[in-house]
């Protein structure tokens, strides 16, 4: 079957008892014989619980950031060996919000992908465009200008063994999902213009979030160029985010028939 990756980016949410119930749920999922297409990306202080709750499941554990020192004198802050050494094996960088919040700069995520690549796991690229830009036709111009700030620093091969989430800002937590048809237009664009740079890239993901649901999952999953999700609020739901997984599960294995 073709691979595609479902990602669940808790970002600040989640608690003990929601954790539990999560899991208990989830045990449907667990349960059926899949490849280790689902990420739980969940707040650093929960991802030790998580990953005892996941360690002999086929779901597998996905951070939402990490710092660029190994270790040292940075109060409040996790290195990618820590990350690592707890059962880690997708980071997210480059999410708009940590863009916007914590002001990090092309240059910074640029180190952050490096490390994750060194200690061989896989960085979850975030790249999308503003409102703004959508109103002056910039997504294409947003999307060429996120891509060159990294291959600027690490060059275009640091697109092997990669997944890039696109998330429009505009769409992420508003309900105001993307056109299916349009972000099937991105996402070839996207693997494309890697290409230009190496032709023999030929493993990268791009996936799609911004206010997925189970009632557009499969709009999106259907189009040939978008290989999972990037799901939020959505993810917090195990009813939910079962529905998403399984909608995804039906139409990638139907593809590959």
């Amino acid at each position: 079957m073709k691979k595609f990756l479902i990602v669940a980016n808790w970002k600040l949410h989640g608690n003990i008892n929601m954790i539990s119930n999560f899991f208990e749920y989830m045990k449907l999922y667990t349960s059926m014989d899949l490849e280790q297409n689902i990420v739980i990306a969940p707040p650093t202080v929960y991802l030790e619980r998580i990953y005892k709750k996941i360690e002999k499941t086929n779901i597998v554990l996905g951070a939402q950031n990490v710092d660029i020192n190994i270790e040292g004198s940075f109060t409040g802050e996790t290195s990618i060996s820590m990350l690592k050494e707890i059962g880690v094996r997708y980071v997210i960088v480059g999410h708009s919000e940590r863009r916007l919040w914590h002001h990090e700069n092309s240059e910074l995520i640029a180190k952050k992908i490096y490390l994750i690549k060194k200690f061989n796991l896989i960085p979850i690229l975030c790249i999308g465009e503003t409102k703004e830009d959508k109103k002056n036709n910039a997504t294409k111009k947003t999307i060429i200008k996120q891509l060159n700030d990294i291959i600027a620093v690490l060059g275009s091969s640091v697109f092997q063994n990669i997944v890039i989430a696109y998330e429009p800002i505009w769409a992420i937590g508003t309900g105001l999902a993307s056109d299916p048809k349009t972000t099937q237009l991105i996402h070839e664009f996207i693997k494309n213009y890697i290409r230009t740079y190496d032709s023999s890239i030929s493993n990268v993901l791009v996936q799609y979030g911004g206010s997925v649901n189970p009632k557009n999952a499969k709009l999106f999953i259907s189009q040939p160029d978008i290989d999972g999700l990037l799901v939020g609020s959505a993810s917090l739901n195990p009813k939910e985010f079962l529905k998403i997984i399984q909608i995804a599960y039906n139409i990638y294995k139907s593809k590959n028939i």
